[in-house]
């Protein structure tokens, strides 16, 4: 399944109406420590693409970025990755702890 880039509401309701867990990272395209966080996502996606992993650039969804801070309770930071199992946030973290170990830890253990 591996990694694929979500822009609209209706899209990220749909992974999460299909999916029990999956990963979601908030990415910024200009921002040095979101670049890198992405490379480490991009890693454990290449390492594990059975697991559901989904992300967004912030620049090109704010409006979904706004709505995943809002309906689930979480601070937008960014770059920020969340674990979702069973239509809830189980997980999130940021900046220079998304890393390939943290994020293989959260999710395949």
């Amino acid at each position: 399944m591996s990694k694929q880039a979500i822009e609209t509401i209706e899209q990220f309701e749909e992974v999460l109406n299909n999916n029990d867990a999956f990963l979601f990272v908030k990415n910024s395209l200009t921002c040095p420590i979101s670049q890198a966080a992405f490379e480490e996502y991009q890693e454990f996606t290449d390492k594990h693409p059975d697991f559901p992993s989904y992300h967004l650039h912030v620049q090109d969804a704010k409006p979904l970025s706004n709505y995943i801070s809002e309906t689930f309770g979480i601070k937008h930071e960014s770059p920020q990755a969340l674990l979702f199992k069973g239509k809830k946030v189980v997980w999130d973290t940021s900046h220079w702890k998304i890393t390939y170990d943290s994020l293989k830890k959260e999710t395949i253990g």
